[in-house]
């Protein structure tokens, strides 16, 4: 199998750290340079026709892609640890929690970065600064809501490491990178011990 992935941008990264979770050591990464427009070259577009990454080659020759169906696709295939949830009732509240996550944290995170950090312009044309603003101000909230729960359970979405934690880690490491989004430095301390917590297992390296 093959991942195709890309340094620093959170969705490639949340698979790599998910792979790394799991332990799995069957696949091959192969970075592409989304700076250099490799995402958009002939041979990757027959892959992928939307020109996104990650992208999960299997043995079969089939291509899997969005970030989501990828990972369910590893939990199926690689059952331990389980990070997706245990029965119906903790893989619905687990989801739920990760699709908050992804919508309202990551999704604004990426908004504020690519409309208005300037080395983005060559992936976001045309660039709506104010839009981007707003969006940094309104995944501020969801940041609120996760320092909250944070205070009262040690993990994203409740008493274990799961997908979600994956996914709020990635997007904080975005911010923190492209956007200078600290939770400490806001007043957030539930989620900024969170983040420093996470940052130290083996996974927040190796998905690099």
């Amino acid at each position: 199998m093959k991942l195709y992935s890309a340094p620093y941008a959170p969705n490639p990264r949340r698979v790599a750290m998910f792979v790394a979770e799991k332990g799995i050591t069957d696949i091959e990464l192969v970075p592409l340079n989304l700076m250099a427009g490799e995402q958009r070259a002939d041979g990757f577009l027959q892959k992928n026709p939307f020109g996104r990454v990650p992208a999960l080659e299997l043995d079969d020759g089939r291509v899997l892609t969005e970030t989501r169906a990828i990972c369910s696709w590893l939990e199926g295939r690689y059952e331990a640890p389980n990070l997706m949830g245990e029965g119906y009732d903790e893989r619905a509240f687990i989801e739920m929690t990760d699709r908050r996550v992804e919508l309202h944290l990551l999704s604004g995170i990426a908004d504020c970065a690519r409309h208005t950090h300037p080395a983005l312009a060559v992936l976001e044309q045309p660039q709506f600064p104010e839009f981007g603003a707003a969006q940094g101000e309104k995944m501020r909230i969801t940041a609120r809501w996760l320092d909250q729960q944070l205070a009262q359970q040690p993990f994203i979405a409740g008493q274990r490491f799961t997908i979600a934690d994956i996914t709020a880690f990635c997007a904080l490491e975005f911010g923190r990178g492209m956007v200078k989004f600290r939770p400490g430095q806001e007043g957030l301390l539930h989620l900024q011990a969170w983040r420093d917590r996470i940052a130290a297992r083996p996974s927040a390296s190796a998905a690099y």
